[in-house]
């Protein structure tokens, strides 16, 4: 930041898109923050020192306006976030005797970046002397304070927030992938503190992603819930992501510290999807059209499949043919069906002769070998062939027939899954369908450029081949199916 505020730049009110004001507010205690910060040389532009006012804001009995619902931010990459939570945070827990913050981000690299930027920013004249130790052990990062306050960091994925107690201050980074089970571990830890603040921060979830508890903040801000304060900063949905005015629009640091060079390189490097997400901070429309049910399928989940059966594999590959996907599936002689991942491997580091190479093994135990004829993955049908497997092409009519298998299974509690298959969940949340041909018939397809439906596709490829082969190979009275290490 430089030392300087930019009066051009706009006031909070003028720059975010959505902007939900708790009720009943009767000061703030960013009056205070922004002094400390005038002393030591840090200066707020006016839309941030609007972001503090509302984060510090307080009902006449002196606790936080936010406290119950907490404070939302969509704020896009690139706008300056972390800095500027991150300085209020400093400067709170400096003015607050045995402040305990907690700051969680998903992934632990995102906390080791933040812990890093926030490492810099307490060294800086004037804040440096109040710093009593940094400590890094075990991934767990922490900040203290000569007056007893403490920042802590750590990564959700790492179980990082259990256990502690009376935390004052919660920040949820990275607050598009938060899920359930992280919010019902570290939620708890304020039930003690005597005035909480918890703050969720992030960027519109991608389909794939768990974003029900970043929505539901939303959809409290949008319906003006009084107990909470949301903020985002967005461009127009049908805007050119190409043109400066909607990066303008989107971003209130650009073009004065985020530059055009910044947001070209974003552009080029994220793809459309993603940048209208995470630069331009644009949200998905509403997935009620995704094409599987959530509830249902989770009601599917079933750890350990029943012995017995029949087993088809399929294989798939995305368009930009960076990895392949085999899809498994065990089928019953009730009509019941256990569907899997068998493997899953990148091109780039072994090749197309790997699933060929796992089919020959494996065909004289299978019913079916199955590619779609759309599909990238027909170059390996002639070296299958070759090697002996009989490999069933599906045709649009098959794809549109296998779609349809899969929803009415799921429908009638006649398919299982296993659980937590990471891509094949990721690929589930974000398809929908496509039309094929005039009888009403669909495929799968895709909610965004970034999302793989591959996984989806060769599970429901497997499927097929399961349900519609009549061969019955072997005399085992169980086949195995292969799990995704």
């Amino acid at each position: 930041m430089a030392a300087e505020t930019t009066h051009s730049t706009p006031k909070l009110s003028d720059a975010a898109r959505v902007l939900n004001i708790p009720d009943g507010i009767a000061t703030t205690g960013f009056g205070r923050v922004r002094r400390v910060a005038d002393r030591i040389g840090i200066h707020f532009d006016r839309w941030q020192e609007g972001i503090g006012t509302l984060m510090l804001a307080k009902r006449a009995d002196g606790t936080y306006a936010s406290s119950v619902g907490g404070i939302g931010m969509s704020i896009c990459r690139q706008t300056g976030k972390t800095f500027t939570v991150g300085t209020i945070i400093v400067i709170l827990c400096l003015t607050t005797p045995n402040l305990k913050v907690i700051w969680t981000a998903h992934r632990t690299r995102t906390s080791a970046e933040t812990f890093k930027s926030m490492q810099a920013l307490v060294k800086r004249p004037g804040l440096s002397r109040h710093c009593k130790a940094i400590r890094q052990t075990n991934g767990q990062e922490e900040i203290a304070f000569a007056n007893g306050s403490r920042i802590l960091f750590g990564a959700r994925e790492q179980g990082f927030g259990r256990g502690f107690a009376a935390v004052d201050v919660i920040i949820f980074d990275e607050a598009q992938i938060l899920t359930e089970k992280a919010l019902e571990d570290i939620i708890p830890t304020a039930n003690a503190a005597k005035n909480p603040l918890i703050i969720h921060m992030g960027t519109p979830p991608r389909p794939v992603d768990p974003g029900e508890v970043f929505t539901d903040r939303r959809a409290a801000g949008l319906a003006h819930d009084p107990d909470s304060t949301w903020i985002e900063f967005g461009a127009d949905r049908d805007c050119d992501t190409a043109d400066p005015d909607a990066w303008a629009q989107a971003n209130p640091s650009y073009p004065h510290r985020t530059t055009a060079t910044a947001m070209l390189r974003m552009l080029k490097n994220l793809g459309e999807d993603s940048f209208r997400r995470e630069a331009l901070g644009i949200w998905d429309q509403d997935t009620e059209h995704t094409a599987i049910d959530p509830e249902l399928w989770a009601q599917a989940a079933t750890p350990e499949r029943a012995p017995g059966g029949w087993t088809a594999m399929a294989i798939d590959m995305p368009p930009h043919r960076g990895w392949i996907t085999i899809g498994a599936c065990q089928a019953y002689e009730d009509g019941t069906a256990y569907i899997d991942i068998a493997a899953l491997k990148g091109v780039r580091k072994h090749g197309t002769k790997w699933p060929v190479d796992f089919l020959v093994r494996r065909w004289p135990r299978l019913a079916a070998v199955v590619i779609d004829a759309q599909s990238p993955a027909t170059v390996l049908i002639p070296p299958l062939k070759a090697a002996g497997v009989d490999v069933t092409v599906t045709s649009a009519s098959d794809m549109g027939k296998a779609c349809g298998r899969l929803l009415d299974m799921l429908q009638y509690h006649e398919l299982r899954h296993k659980p937590d298959v990471r891509p094949l969940e990721q690929a589930v949340a974000g398809a929908t369908v496509r039309k094929i041909g005039v009888e009403g018939a669909f495929g799968w397809n895709k909610l965004g450029s970034d999302v793989d439906i591959s996984p989806l596709v060769a599970a429901t490829l497997a499927l097929h081949g399961a349900v519609t082969s009549t061969r019955r190979p072997g005399d085992e009275p169980e086949q195995r199916m292969i799990e995704l290490p």
